[in-house]
């Protein structure tokens, strides 16, 4: 780095490739730290390695860089989670029991979740109905809608949101 912020490009070049895979382990202990998902990790390097582009003239060279980069790694995953909120992501099969549809016995309230149903947008009201209602799995869902399970997931989740909204806004059809 000393060389670097004299000019040599190849000496920064040199640097920023032999720091990287530190600073991911740094990222990756940091996140565990502070109960970060380890996928933030990465994101995290890629914010730590910009920060260091462009503060590298902040940095001592009378001085240790390891201190200085640890603070630029506390600091961006710092970022990230103020960024990210304090939510928790519960991943969809944790509550999928919670997801499976009562059979109905009364033939209204079937009616009114079908007029519900209908003001989602495709494939939203497939999927809800697949998962949902015929209890029918994400993979299969997936497949046979040709999305990936990812997408499956998101549009189900979003659907729900979407239907908790509608129902706790009276927008059903009372008869």
């Amino acid at each position: 780095m000393r060389d670097a912020l004299g000019g040599d490009a190849q000496a920064y070049h040199r640097f920023l490739s032999a720091v990287t895979p530190h600073l991911r382990a740094m990222a990756r202990k940091r996140c565990g730290q502070f109960g970060a998902p380890a996928s933030e990790a990465e994101d995290v390097v890629q914010e730590v390695l910009l920060a260091v582009h462009l503060k590298r003239g902040t940095w001592d060279p009378t001085r240790p860089i390891g201190p200085w980069l640890s603070t630029i790694v506390r600091n961006k995953l710092i970022d990230s989670l103020r960024r990210r909120g304090r939510h928790t992501t519960v991943p969809i099969e944790d509550v999928m029991a919670t997801l499976e549809a009562v059979e109905q016995t009364d033939a209204t309230d079937r009616l009114d979740a079908e007029h519900l149903l209908e003001r989602l947008r495709d494939p939203q009201r497939d999927i809800v109905r697949s998962i949902s209602i015929n209890g029918a799995g994400i993979r299969e869902t997936a497949e046979r809608l040709r999305m990936s399970e990812g997408a499956v997931r998101v549009a189900l989740h979003r659907a729900l949101k979407t239907l908790a909204a509608l129902y706790r806004s009276g927008i059903r059809e009372d008869g």
